[in-house]
């Protein structure tokens, strides 16, 4: 009998430190190289909800590009990054123990030769459950690192120093409802994109090994993976611009959308 059990361990700690700290690691430089791409792609999809960007609106990428690095400066295309580092470790944590636990409770004795529609939807939900479970947690680093990527005023000042100064005078003004300011549309882009990357892809990585994981080619894992990130980023795309867009009316007197 072929259950989870034989396709699937609980990492202990040491495996779980091991892997939270090379991915995080391995965060960090990817997000730190890809930052400014980031955050063009942030002004991009956020230039009509503030008020400066909406009246200098930028025609596309390279438009964007040129014109922020004239009057901001080559180093303000990684502003906002400080707040995506931070959070790469303890979402990267988070994620890999809470993947596990709801992996283990809703596959636990699974027979996925058997049972293969439920250990996909079982692998689904564990990875929606982690994710939504992180965001939980994590959320005002992902909402810091929005605001301070397209933080920019007419005269070229920001209004923001940091991730610090930005959480205080959200919090300042609007409480812990601002800081949380979009959660629940977050809370439904981050169970549907991690559901579909993490249950395609342990889903395609088992079935592609024939249920021994760890002899797939490194490559072939790469290959996987892109493709579920390309998947997910695709069908969540238009969760991620409402959530971020709400994200912006905190600490606003006038509000643009209800919710």
């Amino acid at each position: 009998m072929s259950s989870i059990a034989s396709t699937s361990h609980p990492s202990d700690w040491r495996h779980l430190a091991k892997g939270c700290t090379a991915g995080g690691a391995a965060a960090v430089l990817s997000k730190t190289a890809l930052a400014p791409v980031d955050r063009l792609k942030l002004v991009l999809q956020l230039q009509n909800a503030q008020t400066y960007l909406a009246q200098q609106r930028y025609s596309g990428l390279v438009d964007c590009l040129v014109k922020i690095k004239s009057e901001q400066g080559i180093l303000s295309l990684w502003r906002g990054n400080s707040a995506s580092i931070a959070r790469c470790f303890p979402s990267y944590a988070l994620n890999f123990a809470f993947r596990d636990y709801f992996r283990l409770l809703f596959l636990s004795g699974v027979d996925r030769k058997r049972e293969y529609g439920r250990f996909i939807l079982g692998n689904i939900a564990a990875g929606g459950a982690g994710g939504a479970t992180t965001l939980c947690i994590c959320y005002p680093l992902d909402f810091a690192r929005t605001r301070l990527a397209v933080d920019s005023r007419k005269d070229g000042s920001q209004r923001f120093k940091g991730i610090n100064d930005c959480l205080r005078k959200i919090y300042a003004k609007d409480g812990i409802q601002g800081l949380y300011r979009g959660f629940i549309v977050s809370l439904q882009f981050i169970v549907v994109s991690r559901a579909v990357f993490f249950g395609l892809f342990d889903t395609l990585r088992v079935t592609a090994a024939d249920n021994n994981p760890k002899k797939l080619p490194f490559i072939s894992t790469l290959g996987l993976a892109q493709i579920c990130i390309v998947t997910s980023s695709i069908m969540c795309y238009p969760l991620d611009t409402v959530r971020r867009r709400l994200m912006m009316e905190s600490g606003k007197k006038e509000k643009l959308y209800s919710g």
